[in-house]
């Protein structure tokens, strides 16, 4: 289909990313169509391999970090200029979806191959960006790799991550062939003059409106907690209801009081999930004695989302004084919120108008790679419409027209951003 910028007609191939994103899905360790991808699992790898060949075959210069970060690079004809950048992840949570992620990687490509075929030339490079390790599904932390790349996560702490099998980061990336210091991701000051990250809503709001295009203002503060509860186990005949130290109990109460700590706040914009509940020793006739809560609570402004946050450990206390349990809060991580760039801002909204799409100022509830490339270079995200708003399942959906509009937005930015 040809969707005509401001300068140029630019020839998106929307019937072949659709392709592309069809062959990236095969890659998964669950059958279709859910998709299944954890991070530097022999499934990643050979899923990496795939989309390192089509930068390749795009003539991109591709450059991996130590963590796994991978740059394709389209160089430009002014290298004193510092280069612009697109791109997101591919690796997938369990029984996920194939468009997460995957969008704004093959879309980054796609975008760049349309400028080729156009004729345009860019002044500043244009790299493509494939991070390692968005989702937190292997080590507990989301966006490990574009953490590292800011600055944001600690070099040695995040050597000393492990997996649900006790395997430290150190050994998985070295075994999946990514060696040398972590301290070597680290982006030096001015490496990118702009980045951003094309992606699906992940919500109902572009599809609910009939509009084609989000332009995302701000990305949510996300903030991370395992609570530990230890209480005391015994036979569910023995132990008198009264005499009970129940760490699962315990633990109900504080997922309700997580709900109730999101709600309280009185915004929409806050919101809180318990993700995770381990219960040991797991037997139906065992009273539980230990268990393990992930929470997740984000919002678009920080003071917000912090008192949420006081309201769960205040509810934590409470519930271990009354049940007689220990509560430990382990952060996590608690991450500022983000405000998109003006100039990329403008930049998206003069490319969608352009083109004469729907286009509407959205907030990102979710949270991205380009929260913390936001810390390092002026940055934007284009969203496209999802069915339903359904994101993280395998009916996840967004229509190959919606793919291609978006992409030719992306593509139009990414031509005025680096002339």
């Amino acid at each position: 289909m040809v969707l005509d910028g401001p300068q140029r007609a630019i020839d998106v191939d929307g019937d072949r990313v659709w392709r592309e994103l069809e062959e990236l899905a095969r890659f998964s360790d669950a059958p279709a169509p859910a998709v299944t991808r954890i991070v530097f699992s022999e499934t990643d790898r050979r899923a990496r391999e795939y989309v390192k060949a089509l930068c390749r075959a795009a003539s991109l210069e591709i450059v991996e970090d130590a963590v796994g970060n991978t740059f394709a690079r389209w160089a430009g004809s002014d290298p004193s200029r510092a280069p612009i950048a697109s791109g997101s992840h591919i690796d997938a949570i369990p029984n996920a979806g194939r468009f997460d992620g995957t969008v704004g990687v093959l879309g980054s490509i796609e975008a760049v191959r349309a400028l080729q075929r156009s004729g345009f030339r860019p002044r500043a490079s244009i790299d493509v960006v494939m991070f390692t390790a968005e989702e937190p599904t292997r080590f507990g932390i989301g966006c490990l790799g574009s953490r590292l790349l800011s600055s944001t996560l600690d070099p040695d702490k995040a050597e000393s991550l492990t997996d649900g099998e006790g395997r430290a980061l150190a050994d998985i990336r070295a075994d999946a062939g990514f060696r040398g210091a972590l301290s070597s991701v680290a982006l030096r000051d001015g490496a990118y003059a702009a980045f951003i990250e094309l992606h699906i809503e992940q919500g109902p709001i572009l599809e609910q409106r009939g509009l084609d295009i989000g332009v995302v203002t701000a990305i949510a503060a996300p903030a991370s907690l395992r609570v530990h509860i230890e209480g005391e186990g015994g036979h569910a005949g023995a132990v008198l209801m009264p005499d009970r130290r129940d760490a699962f109990l315990a633990g109900a109460e504080i997922a309700l009081a997580v709900e109730a700590a999101a709600r309280g706040t009185g915004s929409m914009d806050t919101v809180a999930t318990v993700g995770v509940c381990d219960v040991f020793p797991g037997a139906i006739n065992s009273v539980p004695s230990r268990t393990t809560l992930g929470v997740d609570v984000r919002d678009v402004e920080a003071p917000r989302r912090d008192r949420a946050l006081a309201a769960i450990r205040r509810a934590c206390e409470d519930v271990a004084a009354r049940r007689r349990v220990s509560v430990l809060i382990e952060t996590l991580n608690v991450d500022p919120p983000c405000t998109c760039a003006p100039e990329i801002v403008g930049a998206i909204t003069a490319a969608a108008n352009a083109r004469e799409l729907g286009a509407l100022p959205l907030v990102s509830r979710a949270y991205h790679d380009a929260l913390f490339m936001s810390r390092v270079a002026p940055t934007g995200m284009i969203f496209i419409p999802c069915r339903d708003g359904v994101s993280h399942r395998p009916d996840e959906y967004a229509s190959a027209d919606a793919i291609a509009r978006g992409i030719g937005v992306l593509a139009d930015t990414l031509a005025a951003l680096s002339e």
